[in-house]
């Protein structure tokens, strides 16, 4: 199965690989036109997005979990019951009017929690402007899931020392981004681009097992299959796997399994992941993505980089334009329908 230039700007109306060429230049404008955050010092994070804008938080909750800071991640209406007047709350929302991130952002003010916002404006905007909180805004571009290098980066500056990320773990995640890029961009439509790969043989259903560093990259993944390729998608921890998901494999499946490996993974999840390649061989075909050598920042960038490109590429051979996303879109529209009917 082949694609070509042609297939992309045809297929892919909206443009969606177009802002990926740009990635890792979004990210470096992103982290340089911020000014960092009062941060203060808190031994607790929630952060408070959904889609694309969640997995800002998802990142950066991996980073935090080599620290001692405690990290909760609301992805729905409520704010964790342990949050206080000691715990920061960061919420994110692209558009400005995920009404499940204003809910978190409104109990977190009532409960006097340390608050921080971002969005391109909206209804997040007006809400911070008047009850005087930090809120930064960063522009749309695109969608949000294409957002995300603006986003992410953006968040690191305004964060700070709070993460433990320093200017040189920034620049490594930037350079071996261009890396990905060079191997795995519309400019490579050839068989060396993993991405494209990855794509092609990807004809059922993903089953996505994940180290727990790895995480984010993994929900990223099946969140870009869903909606870029509308194709149904799973992502499991692979520890966790060990003492259940692994045991359809003993059968016939219509599934695929695609294991994501880090380059400095703990030693037992390297042996279990040995072990289940052992155990797959000869079962059923299965891809391995393996992480750039480098700090948990790059490692989780450049691998929803070079995923994110495999999503596209699978819309794009599916005949599916990646930046429609009707099923959303319903909901959304039934969600203030509703609203303004019980107002």
């Amino acid at each position: 199965m082949e694609l070509g230039r042609e297939d992309l700007e045809r297929v892919d109306a909206g443009g969606m690989h177009k802002v990926y060429e740009r990635w890792p230049e979004m990210a470096a404008d992103a982290y340089q036109s911020q000014v960092e955050g009062d941060v203060p010092e808190v031994d607790h994070i929630v952060f408070a997005g959904m889609g694309g804008s969640g997995t800002v938080g998802d990142v950066l909750g991996a980073v935090l979990s080599g620290t001692s800071v405690h990290v909760s991640h609301a992805k729905g209406y409520l704010l964790p019951r342990t949050a206080d007047h000691e715990t920061l709350v960061v919420a994110t929302s692209v558009s400005g009017n995920t009404e499940e991130a204003l809910a978190v952002l409104g109990a977190a003010k009532d409960a006097g929690c340390r608050v921080l916002a971002a969005s391109s404006g909206g209804m997040m905007q007006k809400f911070c402007d008047a009850n005087n909180i930090d809120h930064r805004v960063i522009p749309t571009v695109h969608s949000p899931r294409a957002s995300l290098a603006a986003y992410l980066y953006s968040m690191i500056r305004i964060l700070g020392p709070a993460l433990r990320i320093g200017v040189e773990d920034v620049n490594e995640s930037v350079r071996l981004m261009r890396g990905v890029r060079d191997a795995c961009s519309a400019e490579n439509l050839t068989g060396d681009n993993r991405a494209l790969d990855l794509a092609v043989w990807l004809q059922g259903i993903p089953v996505i097992y994940y180290p727990a560093g790895l995480g984010a990259a993994a929900i990223r993944f099946k969140n870009c299959l869903q909606e870029n390729a509308k194709r149904h998608a799973m992502a499991e921890d692979v520890i966790e796997a060990c003492h259940n998901g692994i045991v359809p494999w003993e059968g016939k499946s219509g599934c695929q399994p695609v294991l994501l490996r880090g380059a400095d993974d703990h030693p037992k999840t390297k042996e279990r992941y040995d072990i289940i390649e052992e155990y797959l061989r000869g079962r059923t075909e299965y891809r391995v993505v393996r992480s750039v050598s480098g700090g948990i920042l790059a490692k989780i960038a450049c691998m929803i980089y070079e995923l994110d490109y495999a999503s596209i590429y699978l819309a794009v051979l599916s005949g599916i334009d990646p930046t429609p996303v009707a099923a959303v879109d319903h909901i959304k529209a039934r969600m203030r329908d509703d609203s303004q009917e019980n107002s």
